[in-house]
Parts: structure tokens; C-alpha cells; sequence
């Protein structure tokens, strides 16, 4: 069977964001030390993101050249954001809003609790006590272990 040459959903929208922050961050290595002198510290991030701008280039000739693999938007909400995935985009996002407010121990107790209920559909106890554990090993080892200061929120600015 002959692989299939035509583009995947948002291959070209994605090449073409890649191409542009490439761009971006050439122009912030050029701002660092400009084309001064070839031992400046601007010089390797310079290479490394022209050599990002010059690889976009090409994919993006490449990617324009094949055809469109067909569907529109259809085929890619289908295959690019299927319904688990923007689920979970969207607990991560609550997670990051509610952290400030409830702090780290409960807003992460809440996060492993709903997202592991989810995607694992089993018993509420079971996903409780999976949550609790991996919570409680979270803070071990970053609280006790290597005494990193985790955000305690102010709504519950006393308990935690």
C-alpha cells in the first residue's frame, strides 16, 4: 500500500505558526548583540534560529506542494481535537485559574481527583485513594525532600 502523500489536518497553519516564531526568535538573538563580532552572545542563538527560519522554509515549500488531505475542519476536530483531549485542556486551564485562589495541595487533590475519575471511569473510592497517594508523594518529595515552597492560595490562605 502506497503511504498517503496529502496533508494532515492544520499541517500548514501549524508549519506556518512554527515558521513564524522562528522568525520572532531570530529577531531577538539579532537584538541581543546584533551582527557585531562573531564571539558575541548573540551568535549561537542566531545560528540555532536561522537554522530554525531556513528548516521552516523548506517544510512549509514542501507541505504547500502536497495536496489537502480533504475533510476541513471535520477531519480535524476528528483527529486533532477529539473531545478527551479538549477535556483535559480545559481541567489543566482551570487547574492553573484555581491555583491562586486554593493553592497547590487542594487545587492539585481536586485536579488528580476529577481528571483520573475521568479518564478512568472506575470506582469513586478507588479514584479517591489514587488521587490521595499520588498527592501525598507530590508533596514529599517536592515539599519535604527538596523543600520547594508551593503556593498556598488565599482562599484557604490558614489551613494549608
Amino acid at each position: 500500500m502506497p503511504p498517503d502523500n496529502s496533508r494532515r489536518p492544520g499541517e500548514l497553519v501549524f508549519i506556518v505558526l512554527i515558521l513564524l516564531a522562528s522568525a520572532w526568535l531570530f529577531w531577538q538573538s539579532v537584538l541581543i548583540s546584533g551582527f557585531s563580532g562573531l564571539s558575541t552572545p548573540g551568535v549561537f542563538p542566531m545560528l540555532a534560529s536561522g537554522v530554525m527560519v531556513i528548516s521552516g522554509l523548506w517544510i512549509l515549500r514542501d507541505t504547500a506542494r502536497r495536496p489537502s488531505g480533504g475533510g476541513g475542519v471535520g477531519r480535524f476536530v476528528r483527529q486533532i481535537t477529539p473531545l478527551r483531549q479538549m477535556v483535559m485542556l480545559g481541567l489543566v486551564a482551570i487547574y492553573v485559574a484555581v491555583m491562586p485562589w486554593l493553592g497547590f495541595v487542594v487545587a492539585s487533590g481536586l485536579f488528580l481527583l476529577v481528571s483520573i475519575g475521568f479518564l478512568w471511569r472506575r470506582n469513586v473510592f478507588m479514584t479517591a485513594g489514587i488521587s490521595a497517594v499520588a498527592l501525598g508523594a507530590i508533596y514529599l518529595i517536592f515539599r519535604v525532600a527538596f523543600q520547594v515552597v508551593l503556593p498556598r492560595g488565599t482562599l484557604l490562605q490558614g489551613l494549608f
